[in-house]
């Protein structure tokens, strides 16, 4: 069967298997690390969206408003308009030398 393309005996598919790495199960900790990470995290999250819950309830209703906000600055009907331009002409430009 080793000589038809695409097909390898049992020796060839085993020696490809063979960890060259050394002994990488005894004393891992990858696997309980890594659930406690995941654990560690879910928590974090947990804790995180419960403390923003509590910053928003604790929020006003409305903000008062800003100290520059004027009725002529929003316009007459307290839109959130610009204030109307003057129809003067720009500044000119100085003559070039």
């Amino acid at each position: 069967m080793s000589s038809v393309p695409g097909y390898r005996t049992r020796v060839e598919l085993v020696e490809l298997a063979q960890n060259y790495f050394g002994d990488t199960r005894s004393g891992s900790l990858a696997g309980p690390l890594g659930g406690f990470l995941v654990v560690a995290l879910a928590v974090f999250t947990v804790l995180l969206i419960r403390n923003m819950n509590a910053r928003i309830r604790r929020l006003p209703e409305r903000f008062p408003p800003d100290k520059d906000e004027s009725p002529e600055a929003t316009g007459a009907d307290g839109a959130d308009e610009p204030p109307a331009r003057s129809h003067t002409a720009p500044p000119a430009a100085p003559p070039a030398d």
